[in-house]
């Protein structure tokens, strides 16, 4: 992959808000290939879509907790967080397009955040746990029940129980 030196400003770099956090933090704990591919991205007209590295590094974390055999996820940028959760996921798991699902994870048009949503609710399976990133780094356009807030790059988790 082609690596662009230096980072160009961003609006979005999660809990990093300066550019000297930007990129000294996430090189410390990023695998190499996610590195790359954040340093392409950087120099994207649409970069503020991507992932946040802050946010990555928490879909790791999370992976290893939950230990899915099985993911989805719905909104593909330039693979960042694809990346991150296909390192992270048990060697035997699969990320797959049907079935039921131990983790899912939604990152796309926010506009339709509540219809996949929805959907995700009838396939994940109990146990399983849905993630959303929410970058409201496009003025809080999107307007769907689940991403009201205007919160920069969090991420919302929830956990799917029984009842």
């Amino acid at each position: 992959m082609e690596k662009v030196k230096k980072h160009a400003p961003s609006p979005c770099k999660g809990l990093q808000q300066t550019e000297e956090l930007y990129r000294c933090v996430p090189a410390r704990t990023e695998p190499e290939p996610v590195k790359e591919i954040r340093d392409v991205t950087v120099g994207y007209p649409m970069a503020m879509m991507s992932t946040a590295p802050d946010a990555g590094q928490l879909i790791a974390i999370l992976l290893k907790l939950v230990n899915p055999k099985k993911t989805i996820e719905i909104g593909v940028f330039t693979g960042y967080s694809l990346l991150y959760t296909s390192l992270n996921i048990p060697d035997e798991a699969k990320i797959e397009n049907e079935g039921k699902f131990d983790y899912a994870y939604v990152d796309a048009d926010k506009a339709n955040y509540w219809n996949y949503h929805e959907k995700l609710m009838k396939l994940l399976k109990v146990g399983g746990v849905h993630a959303e990133g929410r970058n409201s780094c496009n003025g809080g356009r999107g307007g769907s029940q689940v991403t009201k807030s205007r919160e920069k790059n969090n991420l919302r988790i929830q956990q799917i129980t029984g009842g």
